[in-house]
């Protein structure tokens, strides 16, 4: 007896061994995300190296790039082809724009990766989301990144922090019935109250001015500075807006002039961080006041149920969202969140495994948002999702990481919130132009030239910080030396054929 027990237990120490020896062999795979607050992963790697080991045939890392960050961190990566990075966040607005970096080579084409392992990926993504990311990349048409689920429109809103402005005697529907132009008063009062250190006006100034402006981002623009617009109709998202679909040099026309002299009106009379007009410091400065509650009125590019995000939660302030227009469906919000492999990457097979498990396993998504079950949050009764104070130390950007629909419901956001976000979604209308997405393989040269220009003005012109009495015209006249008008011209050629093909 002695002797099969002592041959059970060589046994258990070899198969255990074993086990260890092939988790060691098994390659790592990292990921690039966007716009975290993530400080300790070490219990959530832990868990999902357990659970993809003999799925995805792959260990995890995670590189966690916030707002601040990320956009540095994903393009050097790319553009020095570290294959250290094997898996990056990439959408229609970030510095790595997805249609740019797809075009230019920096994208696995992931067609027949997805005809091989991607079965239950193209059975948990809508059809249009998949559609949304076939473009002419650098390996001919088809998919270069895994489409998240996640808001499929775009929606901008007014970020009210209703506490301070209920204390300064006003009511949520005395600020609905005011515009940008009239915020003055609210300021003015703010810094009465609260002291001249006190910043009211909290935005992330690019997003700003497509809220005024009633502009949005124009697909296969340049991502980090976009240059294009297109109007909407503010009425109606599905009409042609007030210049039809003809896009126009965002920074030439008579709303961008009233935008950024209003806006160095309020900066100049303190009401606005001058943090915000610095690239270094803009968002970061932004999403540590937003933390705080420590402003009256901010912008947020909104998605259904952000108000019972945990981090508007913990603000301790009552916040409303205010929107600017319907929420509409564009090219760039089907493009909003997306993870491409790179061509870099020395494990793409293992990689598009990942991403295809944790877009249709509701398991591994939950892991990666939310984190580990009796760590970082509890499961009530009702199934629902109770966090622990160890979320603040582990909160990823939900809306970057895939596709949220497969998540659980929260406490905060209550039973029957994902069956309520994809109705959301499916009420959205779309604009004119949905589906267009500028090729700027012919103009590249002027659009690197035109992004060095926007950089040095943009986001100071945007924040109030430059007097657009001066500052506008220079920049103007730089643009046009940068080729502005050769970029317009190729845009609006593909645009007009692209509606008439419609």
């Amino acid at each position: 007896m002695k002797k099969v027990f002592a041959l059970l237990v060589a046994l258990a120490m070899i198969l255990t061994a074993s086990s260890f020896a092939l988790a060691e062999e098994l390659p790592t795979i990292t990921i690039m995300f966007h716009g975290s607050n993530v400080t300790d992963d070490t219990a959530v790697l832990e868990a999902v190296n357990d659970y993809i080991a003999d799925k995805v045939g792959a260990k995890l890392e995670v590189v966690w790039g916030t707002w601040g960050d990320f956009d540095e961190k994903a393009t050097n990566a790319l553009l020095s082809g570290d294959s250290s990075i094997d898996m990056v966040f990439t959408c229609s607005w970030s510095s790595d724009e997805y249609n740019t970096y797809a075009k230019n080579g920096y994208f696995v084409k992931l067609d027949d990766l997805i005809d091989e392992y991607g079965a239950d990926l193209k059975a948990a993504i809508p059809e249009s989301l998949m559609q949304a990311a076939t473009i002419e990349g650098a390996e001919g048409m088809g998919i270069y990144a895994v489409n998240g689920f996640k808001d499929t429109a775009t929606q901008n809103t007014w970020d009210v922090n209703v506490t301070l402005l209920n204390e300064l005697g006003y009511t949520l529907e005395d600020f609905e019935a005011m515009s940008f132009y009239d915020f003055g008063e609210l300021f003015a009062k703010a810094k009465e109250v609260k002291g001249d250190a006190f910043y009211p006006f909290l935005v992330e100034p690019m997003v700003l001015e497509r809220m005024v402006t009633g502009s949005i981002i124009v697909a296969g623009d340049s991502g980090s500075t976009n240059l294009l617009s297109l109007y909407l109709n503010q009425d109606d998202v599905s009409q042609e807006g007030p210049y039809g679909n003809v896009l126009l040099n965002k920074f030439a026309t008579d709303e961008y002039k009233a935008f950024v002299t209003k806006m160095h009106e309020y900066y100049e009379a303190g009401y606005i961080d001058p943090s915000l007009a610095v690239a270094e410091t803009s968002n970061d400065t932004r999403t540590n006041a937003q933390k705080t509650g420590d402003y009256l009125i901010g912008t947020q590019s909104y998605a259904y149920g952000y108000e019972y995000n945990p981090e508007v939660l913990d603000r301790g302030i009552e916040v409303a969202f205010v929107p600017c227009t319907d929420p509409y469906v564009d090219t760039t919000a089907s493009q909003g969140a997306m993870m491409a492999i790179s061509t870099a990457s020395e494990h793409p097979e293992e990689s598009f495994k990942f991403l295809a498990l944790l877009n249709s396993d509701p398991t591994l998504m939950t892991l990666m948002n939310y984190g580990v079950e009796g760590i970082h949050y509890n499961l009530n009764d009702e199934g629902l999702v109770e966090f622990t104070e160890e979320r603040a130390n582990y909160s990823p950007w939900t809306n970057g990481v895939g596709n949220v629909t497969i998540l659980p419901d929260t406490v905060d956001e209550g039973a029957g919130f994902r069956e309520h976000f994809k109705e959301y979604y499916a009420g959205a209308k779309a604009i004119p132009s949905l589906g267009f997405v500028f090729n700027n393989a012919d103009v590249a040269n002027e659009m690197a030239a035109l992004g060095t220009v926007a950089a040095q003005y943009a986001l100071a012109l945007d924040a109030g910080a430059l007097d657009p009495e001066t500052a506008l015209p220079e920049f103007l006249d730089a643009l046009d030396a940068a080729g502005m008008q050769t970029y317009l011209d190729a845009a609006n050629e593909q645009l007009t054929a692209y509606m008439a093909a419609k």
